[in-house]
C-alpha cells in the first residue's frame, strides 16, 4: 500500500468525484487509452498511468479496475522489454485478487498468459476495420450488453492467444477466432475500440495508409465511439459488482 501512495503523490492521479481508481498501463507512448481515457474523464475517476516504456514502475494494485492497453511488442520478447515479465506476474496477482482487469490487444494477450494460456502468431496478421461476431456468452455476458451481436472493431495485431482454462470465449472471427475472453473478472479483447483519429495518425503516419485508415474512423466515428463507451460503461458497472456475483 505504501508502495501504491508514493507513487500517486509523484503524478499521474487526476482526483475527480468518484471513488473509482483506475490504473492504466501503457506500453508504449503511441498507444494510449484514446476514448476509454475520455470515459474516464467523463466520470471523474481517479486515473494513474503507468507508462512502462519510459521506466515507471508497477505500483502495488490497490486499484478498483486495471486496465492493459496495446503495444507493437510481443508478450514473449521478455529479454528486450523486461517490463512485460514484471507485468505478467502483475496481473496474475490482480486477476486472483479478484480486482476487474482489462486488456486490449497486448493487453489482452498479458492477461491471457497471466491466466496460463499460450500467445502464439496468429494464423494471420490483422490491420484495419472489420467485425467480430459475439458466441453465445458473449451474448450473455455483462461486458456486451446493449452491443451488436456483429461488433465493428479496428485490428492491428500479429499474434493470438489460446483461452485460459475455465474462461469463456466471447467473440470471435474467421480468420482469428479468439478475439474475446473473459476469465473470473478479467476481460481480454483482442481487438480496439479505444482509437482516435489522433492515435490513427500516430500508428500509421500522414501517408496513404493512414489517410485512408483516418477517413475510415470519421465516417464510423459517431457509431464506433458510441458502441465503445456502452462497452465501457458496461465494465465498469461490472466493476462495481462483487466477484462472487460478477464470476
Amino acid at each position: 500500500m505504501q508502495l501504491a501512495l508514493r507513487v500517486r503523490a509523484k503524478g499521474g492521479l487526476h482526483k475527480g468525484g468518484t471513488d473509482m481508481k483506475a490504473l492504466v498501463i501503457m506500453h508504449v507512448e503511441a498507444e494510449g487509452p484514446g476514448t476509454l481515457g475520455h470515459y474516464l474523464e467523463a466520470i471523474q475517476a481517479s486515473v494513474h498511468t503507468a507508462r512502462l516504456y519510459a521506466g515507471d514502475p508497477l505500483p502495488a494494485p490497490a486499484f478498483d479496475v486495471i486496465i492493459s492497453m496495446g503495444g507493437p511488442m510481443n508478450v514473449y520478447e521478455e529479454e528486450r522489454y523486461p517490463f512485460l515479465r514484471e507485468e505478467t506476474s502483475f496481473l496474475e496477482r490482480a486477476i486472483s485478487a479478484g480486482v476487474p482487469t482489462l486488456g486490449i490487444c497486448l493487453g489482452a494477450q498479458l492477461i491471457a498468459k497471466a491466466c496460463g494460456a499460450a500467445v502464439k502468431k496468429a494464423p494471420g496478421r490483422e490491420v484495419g476495420f472489420s467485425s467480430v461476431d459475439l458466441t453465445l456468452e458473449g451474448r450473455q455476458d455483462a461486458l456486451f450488453q446493449r452491443l451488436p451481436e456483429s461488433l465493428p472493431v479496428f485490428q492491428w495485431h500479429e499474434d493470438t492467444f489460446d483461452l485460459p482454462p475455465g474462461s469463456f470465449l466471447l467473440a470471435t472471427s474467421p480468420r482469428c477466432p479468439n478475439q474475446a475472453f473473459r476469465y473470473l473478472n478479467a476481460y481480454g479483447l483482442q481487438f480496439h475500440v479505444e482509437v482516435t483519429r489522433n492515435l490513427l495518425w500516430q500508428w500509421f503516419g500522414a501517408g496513404l495508409e493512414g489517410r485512408e485508415m483516418v477517413h475510415r474512423l470519421s465516417w464510423l466515428e459517431p457509431a464506433f465511439s458510441r458502441r465503445a463507451q456502452t462497452l465501457y460503461a458496461n465494465f465498469f458497472a461490472r466493476a462495481r459488482e462483487p466477484l462472487a456475483q460478477a464470476s
